[in-house]
């Protein structure tokens, strides 16, 4: 497909090598439990595709990165998910060094890393859960000498097993004592941070989705990003900023699996043109809402009207990408089911997008007001 070839080649100039390196192996291998996927992008550059040029990286901008997504995720639906929990994290993390004031020499030098030690970030953010506020932090701070114990736990939390720094969402008391929101930077090999077994499904078995715990681990104040005076948003407009990118390139990657699914499809001429051109259509229109989110994105759309336009994109994407999948399951017909799996599991691994928050249920609410003039509150 045309625009799979345009995504691939933006792939390859932002992470050359990756796509081939990715194709060496079996479709199974790519995407099992202790796949090498997670090591293949960091060996190609993949830590930096959103890190600035002046620290070292490729600053792929967010339409660039949304088609990145798209062709790695037609490779490895799974490496797809896992990337966008570091890319994310990453496009939040540099929103803060445009201001330099606010950062620590710890915090400025864990991102002077990233690229050029190809460090790997997982996300201990609320996100997980599609029935919990995700904006409440699922670990809790109490305050020490020099910092805070962290406690609680993350699951799932991809990069799990090749991580290189957790960044956590937590608690911790304001000035009046009231808690407020902050952000910790947790070296991976911290004494009381441990890994254990979560995930327990083949589809997307390669994204290291486990349990992340963490037990009297120590944070230095100096690894907390907190809100100061003179920025009393900071966190919250951080937040904004990491629910937009997370949005994209989580449909994104999602999307490349029913990019691929119907990129076959078309090469085997199955079904009638009419079943094909109509089974295009669906994909490349997904895919086109989550073009001009990015556009508009890019352009300069922030905030709300950046989040409502957002998961405009997401909610239709995701049930069109469905619907693109079940299709082309049905055009590659049972002969192919019954050969080999690889099909069946690009088609499932589809569906987790409907998992992620915030569920259509409870966002619809928010949306509704936006639409009729007002704010858009998400919880």
């Amino acid at each position: 497909m045309r625009s799979l070839t345009t995504a691939r080649e933006v792939c390859e100039r932002h992470q050359p090598g990756l796509l081939a390196a990715l194709e060496s192996l079996s479709f199974a291998e790519r995407e099992a439990t202790g796949s090498p996927a997670v090591a293949r992008l960091r060996e190609h550059g993949g830590a930096g595709l959103l890190v600035p040029v002046e620290y070292g990286g490729q600053g792929a901008d967010v339409l660039d990165a949304v088609r990145v997504q798209r062709a790695v995720g037609a490779v490895s639906p799974s490496l797809a998910a896992a990337s966008t929990m570091h890319h994310f994290t990453v496009a939040m993390l540099f929103e803060l060094a445009t201001d330099a004031s606010r950062l620590t020499p710890a915090q400025t030098k864990v991102l002077h890393g990233i690229a050029p030690e190809r460090l790997l970030l997982a996300s201990g953010w609320a996100e997980g859960r599609t029935q919990q506020n995700i904006l409440i932090p699922s670990v809790t701070a109490t305050e020490t000498e020099g910092g805070f114990l962290l406690n609680g736990a993350k699951k799932p939390c991809s990069l799990a097993r090749s991580m290189d720094v957790l960044t956590a969402s937590i608690a911790v008391p304001g000035a009046d004592g009231t808690p407020e929101l902050a952000l910790a930077l947790l070296p991976a090999d911290s004494p009381g941070l441990s890994v254990h077994p979560f995930w327990g499904n083949e589809v997307l078995a390669a994204s290291e989705s486990e349990e992340v715990r963490l037990t009297d681990v120590f944070v230095p104040q100096e690894l907390v990003v907190r809100t100061v005076p003179e920025a009393p948003h900071l966190l919250d407009d951080l937040q904004t900023t990491g629910f937009v990118w997370f949005e994209l390139l989580i449909c994104a990657g999602y999307a490349g699996a029913a990019t691929a699914l119907a990129a076959t499809v078309l090469e085997r001429g199955r079904g009638s043109s009419g079943d094909r051109a109509a089974l295009a259509v669906r994909v490349e229109s997904a895919f086109a809402l989550l073009e001009g989110a990015a556009r508009a994105v890019r352009d300069g759309l922030d905030g709300e009207a950046a989040v409502a336009e957002v998961l405009v994109a997401r909610y239709a994407a995701q049930e069109t990408l469905v619907q693109a999948a079940d299709q082309a399951l049905d055009l590659l017909g049972g002969i192919d089911f019954v050969r080999g799996g690889e099909h069946t599991r690009l088609a499932d691994s589809v569906r987790p997008l409907v998992f992620h928050p915030p569920g259509r249920a409870s966002a619809a609410e928010p949306l509704l007001q936006w639409f009729a003039g007002g704010a858009l509150e998400l919880s």
